[in-house]
């Protein structure tokens, strides 16, 4: 049976944090327990730990994964109050200079690592597709002869260009001021970045974002996803699939895992 994206991804996520944690065991579609579930999470055993599990039932943060788990929708962000979820609420500059201030130390501590990987790609322009603060731009930007921009809407986008200026970039990074998903993006890029951007969507604004970027980019262009995947099997690793699980609560998305974005890409390139 197939599910929709809101039924089933709350299945999926679980079904590889319980395989990383050695719970399951998962091949293709097949799921078993292991003996260690079987042993502990099974009627019968010696050595049922379920009543034990049982007595944090009621702590607020169960029952509210409880809740993303049946109903297929993530909770407000930060358990905030209900109905504010965490991109409507980047439409407040306070809100949104506080996210993109916590995405901006992340990526100060990744960014190095990721220029480190694309500095011999023959590229020139550089498109930071929701690039919050503009910090990977930056690391690239300082590490190799390329110019380029942040695509990323307003208000987000006024923090963006404050926090390029502090850094001296402002000259060779700049700003577009438009949203991913309610404007096309321009041409005249040659790298297209998406850096912890992709776990955030559903499946269908993930394709929508790919075909975007194909469409845009020139022959030969370069499309990089920098993020978080679950492997191929989505088996683990653990640190993935309980990143995952956190995504799954607070967002519409996931940790895509490489065989899922293998096959997006591939018909992003191949459209019908």
């Amino acid at each position: 049976m197939s599910l929709g994206w809101r039924a089933g991804r709350p299945a999926d996520v679980m079904l590889t944090y319980l395989t990383a944690l050695g719970l399951l065991e998962r091949v293709g579609d097949q799921v078993t327990p292991t003996a260690l579930s079987l042993d502990h999470l099974a009627a019968g055993s010696p050595y049922d730990l379920r009543p034990y599990f049982a007595s944090v039932r009621e702590r607020p943060g169960c029952a509210e994964l409880l809740a993303v788990l049946r109903s297929g929708q993530p909770a407000a962000w930060a358990s905030a109050d209900a109905g504010e979820d965490w991109a409507e609420r980047l439409g407040d500059p306070q809100f949104a200079g506080r996210i993109t201030a916590a995405m901006d130390a992340r990526g100060n501590f990744l960014g190095p690592a990721l220029a480190d990987a694309l500095h011999d790609l023959p590229v020139q322009r550089v498109l930071d597709i929701g690039g919050s603060s503009g910090v990977y731009a930056c690391a690239i930007a300082a590490r190799m002869p390329v110019t380029g921009a942040v695509f990323e809407r307003p208000p987000v986008d006024a923090a963006a260009r404050t926090l390029l200026a502090q850094r001296g970039h402002a000259g060779r990074i700049g700003v577009i001021s438009e949203g991913m998903f309610t404007d096309p993006l321009p041409a005249g890029f040659d790298l297209h970045l998406f850096s912890h951007v992709l776990h955030d969507w559903g499946e269908d604004s993930v394709r929508s974002l790919l075909a975007a970027s194909y469409a845009a980019l020139p022959p030969g262009g370069f499309l990089v996803d920098h993020d978080v995947h679950v492997n191929a099997t989505k088996t683990g690793p653990l640190a993935a699939a309980e990143y995952s699980v956190f995504l799954m609560h607070s967002t519409p998305g996931k940790c895509w895992s490489t065989s899922e974005l293998t096959l997006m890409l591939q018909e992003a390139a191949s459209p019908p």
